[in-house]
């Protein structure tokens, strides 16, 4: 027997997900998901390396996205490249604008997995040097990619005081603030998720 001990993940079953309300993309329906999706009575902590290919289970993920608006009114968002030391191999060279990442069961011990997953993760990839106003604002579910069956994003905007945020992973590379105009030109070079939450969230109508 194996002396490596397996990660184990936050998930909810698929078909939960699909009795709540299937949708593709983005959701800004918070009250209708989160409370079933986190109700402890509906999630476990199951293997990692099983879950990533088992689509009858959704990864419960926070997606941190940090935004700066300054006294004029423009806005910049903290965006970087995933190295290939980051946790999803999928994902690697793709650019980014959401930080985050599983909630696992050494997180359960506390009274909220979920809060205390996020705060782990922030706490493990980046320094926030700036007073912050946390507003949880949508889902984000992509099954039309192999990545994104197998996940489910809850998506939270950070409004930092300051653009004062960097990596504190070697993998978080070209990393900084950047425009919203600049960031919604090049869309096709973002993941998947960071595009859906660009033209949900800040594409002008």
């Amino acid at each position: 027997m194996s002396a490596v001990s397996v990660e184990q993940i936050l998930v909810v079953p698929t078909q939960l997900f699909h009795q709540l309300g299937h949708f593709q993309g983005f959701s800004a329906e918070i009250d209708r998901y989160f409370g079933p999706l986190f109700d402890r009575g509906n999630t476990s902590y199951r293997p990692r390396p099983q879950m990533e290919e088992d689509p009858g289970f959704k990864q419960l993920i926070p997606y941190v996205i940090f935004r700066h608006t300054s006294d004029d009114g423009q806005i910049q968002l903290f965006e970087y490249t995933r190295g290939k030391g980051q946790g999803e191999k999928r994902l690697h060279s793709k650019r980014s604008i959401g930080i985050g990442g599983h909630i696992c069961a050494d997180d359960a011990v506390e009274q909220n997995p979920y809060w205390e997953g996020m705060r782990r993760e922030l706490s493990e990839e980046v320094v926030i040097d700036s007073p912050y106003r946390d507003t949880c604002c949508g889902l984000i579910n992509d099954d039309l990619t192999e990545v994104g069956r197998v996940h489910l994003g809850v998506v939270h905007i950070f409004d930092v005081e300051r653009p004062d945020v960097r990596p504190r992973e070697s993998d978080i590379l070209n990393s900084g603030f950047r425009p919203l105009p600049d960031l919604m030109a090049d869309l096709d070079g973002f993941e998947t998720w960071s595009r859906i939450c660009l033209e949900a969230l800040f594409a002008r109508p």
